[in-house]
């Protein structure tokens, strides 16, 4: 039955051929500076390459790195599984059923999970609504302890892979009430874990009667215990943490606010740091990251944003045919950057590395 609906998920996806966009080519020059400091950050001419293509929706990207073994970690929410891509380009599954855990049947497939569009604007003639079920997890993390932490998304949990490959509920229920949808995930140097819980794991979003806590918002799990750190935002997406720590960006419907991190871990200090409403291209906040030297990577408008630290829009990565949800950084070096579409994998050197996993290393 597992296989019946992983063909039909594939069968609906594939069916709406150019209309997801993953058949376009990427754009012959990606980069859009508006300022000079985005040069020592990426090149002008930075090119886009295509990794690998055929996917339901990918997010996620996330680089383990060990010594010369190094390999791109992403989900592929409509199949439920978390893919591994090694540097040859051979695609295997991670982890299956990392989403939702119940059985697959007919009326799961009716009743679990959203349903998702293809991604591009509702002003594109090629345009689609109701072309997939999410059923998948969706953030990807790595702990001091080099184990992956998975928001399960329609899964409605945070989970860990445990070293021998089982599986670890951190927290499903905040004051009793479930989680809604665990979208994003980023993970301190002492083990702290954030994640934004959004309705998207629902199939009735807000309406859904399943619905349990009943504001969106970042959650902190520490010493096995689940705290409410960010509830002044009516919408959350993506999280990052900055290079030294001090900072936790959070982003939702197209803007981004910074909080300082407390010696607890609580964060308090809410900040505007940037407002993309303005821009009319498609896109929105979605995944983020933070370089080794501070500046802040996001989705948004048009593709993804590089912003610096002190919150100027420095240029714009294009989107290559179809809307990013996702990146990540990788590579030995941690100069390549990882594009999640919605069907496929890209990527594109930088100049400035990202910030390498808690126990990756390159020797």
């Amino acid at each position: 039955m597992k296989r019946l609906c992983l063909f039909f998920n594939v069968v609906l996806v594939m069916s709406l051929g150019t209309g997801l966009g993953w058949a376009q080519m990427p754009v012959d020059k990606p980069v859009v500076r508006l300022d000079p400091a985005l040069d020592s950050i990426i090149s002008p001419d930075a090119k886009i390459e295509v990794v690998k293509r055929g996917f339901g929706f990918t997010e996620g990207q996330i680089w383990i790195q060990h010594a010369k073994e190094g390999y791109l970690l992403f989900v592929d929410i409509p199949n439920n599984v978390i893919n591994k891509l090694t540097p040859d380009g051979k695609v295997s599954v991670f982890l299956d059923h990392a989403g939702y855990p119940g059985p697959i049947t007919g009326f799961e497939m009716l009743t679990v999970g959203s349903i998702k569009d293809n991604g591009l604007s509702p002003k594109d003639p090629l345009y689609k609504t109701n072309v997939m079920v999410n059923i998948g997890p969706d953030g990807l993390g790595v702990d001091p302890q080099g184990r992956i932490v998975v928001c399960t998304y329609v899964g409605r949990s945070m989970m860990r892979i445990e070293k021998d490959g089982k599986r670890t509920i951190l927290a499903d229920r905040y004051e009793g009430k479930r989680f809604n949808g665990p979208n994003d995930v980023t993970i301190k140097k002492n083990g702290t874990i954030y994640f934004t819980d959004t309705n998207g794991g629902l199939r009735g979003g807000a309406k859904d009667p399943t619905r349990g806590v009943e504001n969106a918002g970042v959650y902190m799990i520490k010493d096995g215990k689940v705290t409410y750190v960010v509830m002044d935002m009516p919408s959350v997406n993506g999280l990052a943490l900055s290079a030294d720590e001090k900072y936790l960006y959070v982003n939702g419907a197209n803007k981004i606010r910074r909080y300082d991190v407390q010696p607890d871990d609580t964060v308090t200090n809410s900040q505007p740091f940037i407002d993309l409403t303005a821009d009319p291209a498609w896109g929105y906040t979605d995944g983020m990251r933070v370089d080794s030297k501070g500046n802040v990577w996001v989705t948004g408008p048009g593709g993804i944003w590089i912003i610096s630290p002190e919150g100027k829009h420095l240029g714009t990565i294009l989107a290559p045919g179809e809307k990013i949800a996702n990146f990540g950084f990788g590579d030995p070096d941690w100069k390549t950057v990882y594009l999640g579409g919605r069907t496929g994998i890209y990527k594109i050197r930088v100049n400035t590395p990202g910030i390498p996993c808690h126990t990756c290393t390159s020797n």
